[in-house]
């Protein structure tokens, strides 16, 4: 197990491409982030309702790690806590790096599970021209790399808040990597 800190948290109850940033947000189980345009058992994101609204959300829960800010100032991109559209801003994990079925316990009572990688469309070059070549890339051995944080459900409901713990708890078995969901 490792452990990391929340640096930020953020909602917004509109479908808007960045989130502002909050003091707090309360998770619930089977459901998301309470007053989020994306929390619910079936899918909201808007492209996916339209290909099948009774699927199930996989993506209650964005999450982005602080680090990849840092990573893209030197690139001319200025990214901020809620700019990506992510509820919850970590530091000190590998998000990316975690297995399918990592449980992430936030603060006192909330956790969720790492259902796979975000699969970011082309707005985010509206917040910076260039940001999504950035981010989605097909690597040397050709394989499509995608740093844009990760999607996740709520286990265990309860409020975040910056300055929050978090505990990694990884699943048992064989470790299986992030796809895009």
């Amino acid at each position: 197990m490792s452990s990391g800190r929340v640096v930020a948290v953020a909602r917004d109850d509109e479908h808007r491409f960045s989130k502002p940033t909050r003091e707090r947000i309360v998770l619930v189980a089977g459901h998301g982030v309470d007053g989020d345009a994306h929390a619910g058992a079936t899918v909201k994101h808007r492209s996916r309702i339209a290909r099948d609204a009774a699927t199930p959300n996989l993506r209650q829960v964005h999450l982005i790690h602080e680090e990849l800010f840092a990573q893209m100032a030197p690139r001319g991109h200025g990214i901020s806590p809620g700019a990506l559209g992510e509820n919850i801003t970590t530091a000190g994990i590998d998000l990316l790096g975690l297995p399918v079925g990592t449980r992430l316990a936030l603060g006192d009572d909330a956790v969720v599970e790492l259902t796979g990688l975000r699969n970011p469309c082309s707005q985010i070059n509206g917040l910076s021209k260039g940001l999504m070549k950035e981010l989605v890339f097909v690597d040397d051995q050709g394989e499509t790399v995608r740093l844009a944080g990760v999607m996740s459900i709520v286990v265990a409901g309860g409020a975040v808040q910056p300055g929050d713990g978090i505990r990694v708890i990884l699943p048992a078995g064989e470790h299986r990597p992030l796809r895009a969901v």
